[in-house]
């Protein structure tokens, strides 16, 4: 389908989503997240796809928050709906997905923006970034996962700190505190992403997706992550892909996977 609000490109076998509101500072109106999940569930879908890169048009931001304009009618339960919905067809469809996304992020990533990176697999940064959520601010809490996943990626402690103070980190504070994996010049930043997605996309498709799978285990309510393992590790040895990766560690060459 066409988008309004995002620009989907190919390089390879990785695609780019760009969040294409550059004149709102790329904000996440109720439109943009139902493009979102859209252009997610269809890379997933398409065997073309190996995975995807996510980032923000235009130097200034990531994505700057969500469309506040459209919070103002909403009562208590419509408030518990539009989270409910953006948890369901965007974050935890992006975070549960079977192919890896990284998040560049370029700029501001605010409030939604910091919670829409923190939902992909693999989060890096310009020098220029700035992170936080806000949310207190406007007599709200974080709402797309972001009192989870904060405190999963830089622990209870710095994650409270940040969400009551609302106060925006340095890209070299992310780094530190575990929120993004790298930091690099802006000009550099595409390149880093697609330098570790390009190494990702060579390893097999199918043990991929069961890692993620098995690592996400771990924060599950009612899940044991440990027996996830152990079912994920025993479906690889079903695949034809477990087939040639030994093969090919014991021929000393480089493997041929096509994710079966």
């Amino acid at each position: 389908m066409e988008f309004q609000n995002l620009l989907i490109t190919n390089k390879g076998r990785i695609q780019y989503i760009t969040i294409n509101r550059e004149s709102k500072l790329n904000a996440l109106n109720k439109d943009t997240l139902a493009e979102l999940h859209t252009a997610i569930a269809e890379a997933f879908q398409n065997p073309e796809v190996g995975g995807v890169i996510i980032t923000g048009a235009g130097p200034k931001a990531f994505v700057a928050g969500a469309d506040i304009s459209e919070f103002a009618a909403l009562d208590a339960v419509g408030g518990a709906q539009l989270s409910r919905t953006g948890h369901t067809e965007v974050f935890d469809l992006i975070a549960n997905g079977s192919k890896p996304i990284i998040a560049a992020v370029n700029g501001f990533a605010l409030g939604g923006g910091l919670e829409l990176a923190m939902a992909c697999h693999i989060r890096i940064a310009s020098d220029n970034a700035k992170m936080g959520l806000p949310e207190v601010t406007l007599g709200l809490i974080p709402g797309y996962g972001g009192t989870q996943r904060l405190a999963q990626l830089v622990g209870k402690g710095k994650a409270l700190e940040m969400i009551l103070t609302a106060d925006m980190i340095t890209a070299a504070d992310a780094l530190q505190y575990g929120l993004v994996t790298y930091v690099v010049n802006p000009e550099e930043l595409l390149a880093k992403a697609e330098e570790i997605l390009n190494k990702i996309l060579t390893r097999a498709p199918l043990a991929l997706a069961a890692a993620i799978r098995s690592i996400n285990a771990a924060y599950a309510d009612g899940v044991n992550g440990y027996e996830t393992e152990v079912a994920e590790f025993g479906k690889c040895f079903g695949t034809k892909d477990f087939k040639e990766g030994v093969a090919a560690f014991m021929e000393k060459r480089k493997a041929e996977f096509k994710g079966e």
